[in-house]
């Protein structure tokens, strides 16, 4: 196959943890050719195909100068056997507006994993709010009367911005409420910009767990991410530890659950996060941890991943 990667600047790869790098590397192992671009890298011409300036890549297994260059092109998307966008969040305008590019690029023949509109269709905040019978009591406003009732209700709360990624801007408010009106202003914009905010769960304390569906399937282990130094929040970007460990009962519901849903609507890769029993994010995205849970436990995720491609190619 002639795979085509979207995503950040390869230069700016960790390839000990990088989940793209691992699709590519098992990839390239498989025989399959591998090229990679950004999305600034798209292009639509009015009367033409959907193009994009590529680079043709092989990994060399070397840590440092990990890839080498063979040659650099302009070629249409739909000769491409697959596009792979893994674009790391945030979900802007420029990421909405490649995901149109891409659209388009499917109108003309291309297969895109995953698809265009289900990645916009599922922002990863508010996507959990389809499924509430697996999520604890949440509420999404821009008002701040809502708020302070929500957690005049809960007590415990957290709060974070619903395009937030890695951690960025949460925060917990206690039964004081201490700052919840700053906390409040600051995320809602002072009512321009809505927000999430959720019941605290207790049950963080034994980790944020990242539960892999592919294909429909979950992954047999998860990546419990778990605070570290008296912070709240898990997310590796923010100095969690990642902890791989089997899906208990509660995981494996959750994923057998809504998998065949996701994968319906085009979502060959989903990122689950559960705290406890409760589904806090459907990571659409880019999701991660490929390598944690191969490095901890043997699991090979990116042969999960490429064996899923290659069916979903043949179908």
């Amino acid at each position: 196959m002639n795979l085509l990667f979207i995503s950040d600047p390869l230069e700016s790869f960790k390839i000990y943890k990088d989940t793209t790098f691992a699709m590519m590397r098992e990839a390239q192992k498989r025989g399959h050719r591998v090229a990679a671009c950004e999305p600034q890298d798209l292009m639509w011409q009015s009367g033409g195909l959907v193009m994009a300036h590529v680079r043709d890549i092989a990994l060399t297994g070397q840590p440092d100068a990990w890839f080498e260059v063979s040659q650099s092109r302009a070629v249409a998307l739909k000769d491409f056997d697959a596009i792979l966008m893994r674009k790391d969040p945030p979900f802007d305008s420029e990421f909405f507006y490649a995901t149109h590019l891409l659209e388009q690029a499917e109108r003309e023949g291309a297969r895109v994993f995953n698809k265009p509109a289900a990645l916009r269709d599922h922002p990863e905040k508010l996507a959990i709010m389809e499924f509430p019978q697996f999520i604890g009591p949440t509420l999404v406003t821009r008002d701040e009367a809502d708020i302070k009732r929500f957690h005049a209700e809960h007590q415990d709360i957290i709060l974070k911005p619903l395009d937030g990624m890695g951690g960025m801007g949460i925060f917990r408010v206690g039964p004081d409420g201490l700052n919840l009106g700053s906390i409040t202003e600051t995320l809602n914009r002072h009512g321009a910009q809505s927000l999430m905010v959720q019941k605290f769960l207790p049950e963080i304390v034994d980790g944020d767990k990242r539960v892999l569906v592919i294909g429909g399937k979950p992954v047999p282990f998860s990546l419990a991410r778990i605070p570290q130094g008296g912070e709240v929040r898990g997310n590796l970007a923010a100095g969690g530890k990642g902890v791989a460990q089997p899906l208990s009962e509660r995981d494996r519901f959750i994923a057998e659950s809504l998998g065949p849903i996701l994968h319906r609507r085009g979502l060959l890769l989903v990122g689950l996060d559960v705290i406890g029993s409760s589904l806090t994010e459907i990571n659409v995205t880019s999701p991660t941890c490929f390598q944690e849970i191969f490095d901890q436990t043997g699991f090979d995720v990116a042969a999960m991943f490429i064996d899923a491609l290659e069916l979903a190619l043949k179908g």
